[in-house]
C-alpha cells in the first residue's frame, strides 16, 4: 500500500501542475512527510527522484508539439544547474532539520502565490527581463530548488510569468530546466549520502519511483490538456497552489 499510494499521489499532482510548467514534487513533499513518513532531509532528493521519472514525458509531449523554447531553456538550464548543487550541498549541512527548512518554504511560496493572483502579468511584446538576465535568477533558483527539492520549476514558471512571458512559452523551458536539474541534485544528494549522518541524505528510492511512475502518467495527461486550458486559468492555478503548499509547509513547520 506504501507503494500504491506514492503512485497514486505522484499521478495526481503531476497532471495537475504540468499544464503550468511546474513538477509535481511541489506538491508530492507534504504527502510525502506527513502520509509516507519520509524523513528529512532524505525527503528532497526523493522529490528528486519523482521528477527524473514525471518531467520526461511531459517535456518529451511539449518537444513533438514543437513548442519549445530553445534559448529561454537553454539559459534556465544553465543556472539551474549549479545552483541546485550548492542547494543540496546547504540543504545537508544546514536545513537538514525539518522544520527550519519548511518555514523557509513558506516564506518563499506565499507571497510568490499570492502575486500570481492579485496581479495580472503584462502582454507586452517584450517581456520585462531579458534572456541574457536569467541565468543568475535561475542560479539563485536553483539554489532553493536543491533545498527543497522541486528542482527549480515551480519557482522559475511564475517568476516568468510575472515578466510577461506567456506561460506557453514558460511551461515547456520550466521543465527542461527541472529535469536537468534534478539530475543534477540526486547525483549531488548521492555524493552527499556518503558522508552525512547515518546516510540521512540518501533518498527513499522505492517511494521516489513509484511516485515517478505515476508522475510520468499524470505529467502526459497535463501536457496533453494545457492548450484548452485558458493562460488566465493557469495562472491562478499556479498561485492557487503555490499558497495551499506555502501555507502547509508554515503549518508543519509551526506543528513539527
Amino acid at each position: 500500500m506504501h507503494i500504491v499510494g506514492a503512485f497514486l499521489a505522484g499521478l495526481t499532482v503531476a497532471a495537475i501542475t504540468t499544464p503550468a510548467g511546474v513538477s509535481g514534487a511541489v506538491l508530492l513533499l507534504p504527502v510525502q512527510v506527513s502520509v509516507l513518513g519520509v524523513p528529512s532531509p532524505s525527503v528532497t532528493p526523493t522529490n528528486l527522484i519523482f521528477n527524473l521519472f514525471a518531467t520526461p514525458s511531459g517535456a518529451l509531449r511539449y518537444l513533438r508539439r514543437g513548442g519549445v523554447d530553445g534559448g529561454l531553456a537553454a539559459r534556465l538550464v544553465a543556472g539551474t544547474v549549479p545552483g541546485v548543487i550548492l542547494g543540496a550541498v546547504i540543504r545537508v549541512e544546514w536545513l537538514a532539520d525539518e522544520r527550519g527548512f519548511l518555514l523557509v518554504v513558506a516564506a518563499v511560496l506565499i507571497p510568490l502565490g499570492v502575486l500570481l493572483l492579485l496581479r495580472n502579468p503584462p502582454h507586452a511584446a517584450h517581456p520585462v527581463l531579458e534572456l541574457n538576465a536569467l541565468p543568475p535568477i535561475a542560479f539563485a533558483v536553483g539554489v532553493v530548488g536543491g533545498i527543497y527539492g522541486i528542482g527549480g520549476g515551480s519557482i522559475l514558471a511564475p517568476l516568468l510569468l510575472l515578466a510577461g512571458y506567456s506561460a506557453y512559452r514558460v511551461a515547456p523551458a520550466a521543465l527542461l530546466s527541472t529535469m536537468a536539474a534534478s539530475v543534477i541534485g540526486v547525483v549531488t544528494f548521492s555524493l552527499l549520502s556518503l558522508t552525512a549522518a547515518e546516510g540521512a541524505a540518501a533518498p527513499d528510492w522505492s517511494v521516489g519511483i513509484a511516485a515517478g511512475i505515476g508522475g510520468a502518467v499524470g505529467a502526459y495527461i497535463g501536457a496533453s490538456i494545457q492548450p484548452r486550458i485558458p493562460e488566465a486559468g493557469l495562472r491562478r492555478l499556479l498561485g492557487a497552489l503555490v499558497i495551499v503548499i506555502g501555507i502547509r509547509y508554515g503549518y508543519l513547520s509551526l506543528t513539527g
